[in-house]
């Protein structure tokens, strides 16, 4: 296939998808979009844990091409649901990112993630098949493979979004342990030096404290509140600071000595896993040094006697 041939093959391409790309614009502008009452009091008539609308019935105002698109990724979402399972893990992992834990809904953003690495694999098959004249059932395989990576590549990214929250978890408990700490000694309760160091922390354990003592104020005894946060979280300094709570407030101990010497094992832990990082980085260093630094430093020190003893033969 000449190169002229090639050229118009892309060209119409990428007109297809600018017209879509004009297309969905206009279906967005403000005017298409206008909500209708039934959009204006959902929020406020719904349950909190309801399904994802996005694989449910939609409101009235949504557009044609979103209402024909929710069963077809509603029943997608479904095949990965039968494809992945593991719903308890995903459900798990999305309380430890700070997400609602609606499977559905995550599958749905699965799906998504899929089409979008199968119209990558598309668009680079389609190249492929143009330009190089490589085997079609090749380019579909492409396809394919690029979209389950897709939705591989959305179960890892919410893996990835539950372990740095914790991590940042973790960096912020030793301070909001030693303000709770001061608050108490300063004459608070365990429920007052809760909201004040929620309305004076920022940060996803504030956060989630903040959750707590809204359970707290919602019925809930403070024990159970703070038992969430330890069901909600994978970080045993969590765990163990939860109980050193519950300890004191059910038997009276000092809390305040229970938040330091938490506070003081958490940057501990902290220390000696900083000191073991480094470790492993420092026998990784010793791939470079002894492969590359070590023989040029050898090539230099020899090279002078080899070119003397040539001399001097």
């Amino acid at each position: 296939m000449s190169w002229l041939g090639a050229w118009s093959w892309i060209g119409a391409i990428a007109g297809l998808w600018l017209g879509i790309g004009l297309a969905l614009i206009y279906l967005g502008l403000p005017a298409n979009r206008v909500p209708g009452i039934e959009a204006r009091i959902a929020p406020y008539l719904r349950d909190a844990l309801a399904p994802s609308q996005l694989l449910h019935r939609m409101p009235s105002n949504v557009s044609w091409g979103a209402r024909a698109a929710g069963p077809i990724i509603g029943d997608l979402a479904r095949w990965v649901e039968r494809l992945m399972g593991g719903s308890a893990s995903v459900r798990r992992r999305l309380q430890r990112a700070g997400l609602a834990p609606d499977v559905e809904a995550f599958r749905a953003e699965q799906v998504l993630w899929g089409l979008a690495g199968g119209l990558l694999g598309t668009v680079l098959g389609m190249l492929a098949v143009v330009t190089r004249g490589a085997n079609p059932i090749a380019a579909a395989g492409l396809v394919v493979s690029a979209a389950l990576v897709g939705i591989i590549a959305r179960d890892q990214w919410l893996s990835h979004q539950a372990d740095t929250r914790e991590r940042r978890m973790l960096i912020e408990f030793p301070t909001v342990a030693e303000l709770l700490a001061l608050a108490v000694s300063a004459g608070e309760g365990a429920t007052g030096a809760l909201d004040r160091v929620c309305r004076l922390s920022r940060g996803e354990l504030a956060t989630e404290l903040g959750r707590c003592l809204a359970d707290a104020r919602a019925g809930a005894n403070l024990p159970t509140a703070l038992q969430g946060l330890a069901d909600r979280t994978a970080l045993m300094s969590l765990s163990r600071f939860v109980d050193g709570m519950v300890v004191a407030v059910e038997r009276g101990t000092p809390l305040a000595e229970v938040l330091r010497a938490q506070a003081q094992d958490v940057r501990e832990s902290g220390r000696r896993a900083v000191m073991e990082a480094g470790g492993r980085k420092e026998i990784a260093m010793m791939v470079p040094v002894v492969f590359l630094v070590l023989p040029v430093t050898v090539l230099f020190a020899v090279f002078p006697g080899v070119a003397f003893l040539r001399l001097s033969m």
